[in-house]
């Protein structure tokens, strides 16, 4: 992965995040900062994951690699949002 990958999952991760809260069903009792750092963590891994089934290098947009990224995102989500529940 370059230093570019990077930086754009960082950015796809602001709205992979949003996205994986939607996904979500429910009320999560969480902050958005705590949604966008999810969102950044899911796109670099599954950028990661993405490059490891060699789906992330396609022409146009990389469909499937957007799709793992959201999956990620919506279960750091769910896993986020019931142990900060407890937490309270």
């Amino acid at each position: 992965m370059e230093v570019t990958g990077i930086i754009t999952a960082i950015i796809i991760g602001l709205i992979i995040g949003a996205l994986g809260r939607l996904v979500v069903p429910g009320k999560q009792n969480i902050p958005i900062w705590l949604t966008i750092l999810i969102g950044i963590v899911a796109a670099i891994i599954g950028t990661f994951i993405a490059a490891a089934l060699n789906v992330s290098d396609t022409s146009g947009i990389d469909w499937i690699e957007l799709l793992i990224q959201v999956v990620l995102a919506a279960l750091g989500v769910s896993l986020v949002a019931g142990m900060y529940g407890r937490r309270r």
